[in-house]
């Protein structure tokens, strides 16, 4: 364990190591010492075993918030209470059971970055998710109890909080830039309390708090999404992809709009697919990560031409690469209300062609536990099992994406008829 005698001059020339936080002991104060982390950040601490023999540790502060001299004068105070009986640890922890909502939900993101909490399967929780959550919190969650003690919290706050949401209160206008207007909803009211219920039960779980407080608060039944395309609008919305890209919306764009509709993938899992993970003889795509998690999903033929007519760019892994940069394109969702805008269709999400998807599959007869399967809802060796042993999974895929490239065909080789009567 490195000693020196600690002090400004020492500290300063202290550099941030290169992976694992570098702690330099005093060579005075037994338990006394400076941490340093990658990031550069130097903060003072104690270290000491309390009654029972654990050995604890203490933050006292930052280096630069407090002199050398402050932090060790708090240093044999708090050493000092440690061979008094004392326990500085359980004091801080005592004291953290005072957070405020919006200090606890600051322990939590800041916990979930780092992979020390964890969600679905006792997996570290994506860095997706925690950006929904944070996006949740900043705009709704703290501005309407962000300043209550997390442990004071009753089951008719939480509840008041989303009923709020629910009412617009916290709505925001737009600021410039992109994104829109927050404007709440019951949707989005019943995602807040599922998020503040959720940091709640993890500070629980850690020992933040002694008991979930508003465990068994009503989450708002949100209105289910069962808006599809006919098929009409199918058509429709195939003679609109031809003639949006003759008006110079982007092909790449119009290019994940036709994959989305063949497949039922999800919007991310479409647009962010990378070449590597695509098998076109074995008719899979394996992703290394979905919403629930490592999948292999059974692709059909139609949407295979569909990547493969992709345009490879060097150093882009990707199969809808952006038109700069060495990332995927990620303006799928503009690019589908341009092309429905020519169709004069409303309402349609990339949400809306993945149900579609799924509502062709009916149609053709597929039960709901094989167009789950297809759908990536199944468990993850029910859909490899599907895959690997038996092809009905296989051929349920291309049926259907063959019946939606049909009637797409359909939709565009109207517009060729309109052509030539012109």
């Amino acid at each position: 364990m490195p000693t020196a005698k600690l002090n400004k001059r020492a500290i300063d020339a202290l550099k941030p190591p290169a992976e694992k936080q570098f702690v330099l002991w005093d060579n005075e104060i037994r338990g006394f010492g400076i941490r340093v982390l990658p990031s550069g950040l130097k903060t003072f601490i104690i270290q000491y075993r309390n009654a029972e023999g654990v050995k604890r540790r203490v933050n006292l502060g930052r280096f630069g918030v407090l002199t050398v001299d402050q932090a060790r004068d708090l240093a044999k105070i708090k050493l000092g209470a440690v061979a008094s009986g004392e326990d500085p640890a359980e004091d801080a922890r005592r004291a953290r059971n005072e957070m405020n909502v919006a200090e606890l939900c600051e322990w939590y993101l800041t916990e979930a970055r780092a992979g020390r909490i964890l969600g679905r399967r006792n997996r570290p929780i994506k860095e997706s998710s925690l950006a929904m959550d944070e996006s949740r919190i900043r705009t709704h969650i703290n501005p309407l109890i962000g300043k209550r003690i997390a442990r004071h919290l009753t089951i008719a706050d939480v509840e008041a909080m989303q009923d709020d949401v629910a009412k617009g209160k916290t709505g925001k206008p737009r600021t410039g830039g992109r994104g829109g207007k927050a404007t709440g909803g019951r949707g989005v009211a019943a995602r807040c309390l599922t998020t503040i219920q959720a940091i709640l039960g993890h500070a629980k779980h850690k020992g933040l708090l002694a008991e979930h407080p508003t465990k068994g608060a009503k989450k708002l039944a949100g209105n289910k999404r069962t808006r599809r395309l006919s098929v009409a609008e199918i058509e429709t919305l195939g003679k609109a992809m031809v003639y949006a890209e003759q008006q110079g919306v982007s092909p790449t764009g119009i290019a994940v709009i036709r994959l989305l509709l063949l497949t039922g993938y999800r919007r991310e899992e479409g647009q962010a697919m990378q070449r590597e993970w695509v098998n076109p003889m074995g008719g899979f795509v394996a992703f290394p990560d979905t919403k629930t998690g490592e999948q292999v999903r059974a692709i059909g033929p139609e949407a295979i031409k569909v990547i493969v007519a992709q345009p490879r760019i060097a150093g882009n892994p990707y199969v809808f690469a952006a038109t700069t940069g060495d990332g995927p394109f990620t303006s799928v969702s503009a690019c589908l209300q341009r092309v429905c805008g020519f169709a004069g269709i409303t309402g349609v999400t990339p949400h809306v062609l993945r149900h579609t998807f799924a509502s062709i599959a009916a149609e053709l007869g597929f039960s709901e536990l094989t167009i789950r399967a297809m759908l990536g809802h199944a468990s993850q060796n029910v859909t490899q099992d599907y895959i690997h042993v038996d092809e009905a999974l296989k051929l349920a895929v291309r049926r259907t994406s063959d019946e939606i490239a049909k009637l797409l065909a359909q939709g565009a080789a109207k517009l060729d008829r309109l052509r030539l009567v012109a």
